[in-house]
């Protein structure tokens, strides 16, 4: 059975690894035709446009040969980036459906079997301890043994630091490689930091894994006690909410991923919605992306 993947869809043709599986600006060994020209001696007589051969040798009345060039098959390098604060350690329970571990794990599988799928070299990189850990791309798997028992004691500032520490090392981290930023986003992001990061022409992926019902919103429980976990406590302890705190609420976490998705927008970044720990809900998420990706690439082309 094939494995389910989403494609990495750049926003422009790619500049990477060769024989990989998206299409480069380099001419090379590819699938897509991008010119045609004179034969040189020393061409591989597999690029001959026999056709195109024969009519200019027919009007010419002389033996000319013609061939194909075609765009290189490439492959780009991804990373992920995984916020570990505490609030990403926050687990399902009776009230709340998303298991935020349980999601980056769905989502590293994920991600690491599609870019597994187009040849990509991948990494990873946290502050689970406040230091970074770094795995720069290679051929293995994202999902390296022993790499998500780590803690979630990172910094509020994970991301921010995590972009400035890739910025670090552009050698690991070419022009359009894949930079998937895993995070609730409930600290926003720095966009200073995030211009800077665009600046590298990186295609960086916001991967926002917030609970539909706590998170995105807040549901209509005023009047009554409901349990609320600690995060890097692990203590849940009841707190009664008011008809005009769960109000202010609501209000609050609407207008907060309203204003996450704008400041996304005005970067020309189009989030991944994640919002549950499910694997099949999680393609999906990727797969819209993928699609809209899809549809500006062929807007901007």
């Amino acid at each position: 059975m094939t494995a389910a993947v989403f494609p990495l869809v750049p926003r422009r043709r790619v500049i990477g690894l060769a024989f990989g599986g998206a299409r480069s600006v380099r001419r090379g060994i590819g699938s897509d035709v991008a010119s045609t020209r004179e034969y040189h001696p020393g061409d591989d007589v597999g690029w001959m446009d026999w056709a195109a051969s024969a009519k200019l040798s027919a009007a010419r009345g002389d033996d000319e040969f013609i061939v194909r060039e075609r765009f290189a098959d490439e492959a780009p390098r991804v990373v992920v980036l995984v916020d570990r604060r505490p609030s990403m350690g926050i687990g399902a329970s009776t009230f709340r459906t998303l298991d935020k571990p349980r999601a980056i794990l769905a989502a590293l599988d994920l991600i690491g079997t599609s870019a597994h799928a187009a040849r990509s070299l991948t990494g990873y990189l946290d502050y689970a301890l406040g230091d970074p850990y770094w795995r720069p791309p290679r051929s293995e798997r994202v999902a390296e043994p022993g790499t998500f028992e780590r803690p979630f004691g990172a910094p509020v500032d994970t991301v921010a630091r995590g972009l400035f520490f890739l910025g670090e090392h552009r050698r690991d981290l070419p022009t359009q490689a894949f930079v998937f930023v895993l995070s609730d986003f409930a600290v926003p992001p720095d966009l200073d930091a995030w211009q800077r990061a665009l600046e590298h022409q990186w295609e960086i992926v916001p991967v926002v894994i917030q609970d539909p019902v706590w998170e995105r919103t807040f549901p209509d429980v005023g009047g009554i006690t409901i349990p609320y976990a600690q995060p890097g406590s692990g203590r849940v302890v009841p707190v009664y909410v008011t008809e005009r705190e769960a109000a202010r609420l609501r209000e609050e976490h609407e207008s907060r991923w309203a204003s996450l998705v704008r400041d996304f927008r005005s970067l020309g970044i189009e989030p991944v919605e994640a919002r549950s720990h499910e694997y099949a809900d999680l393609l999906s998420s990727f797969l819209r992306w993928a699609d809209l990706r899809q549809m500006w690439r062929g807007a901007i082309v």
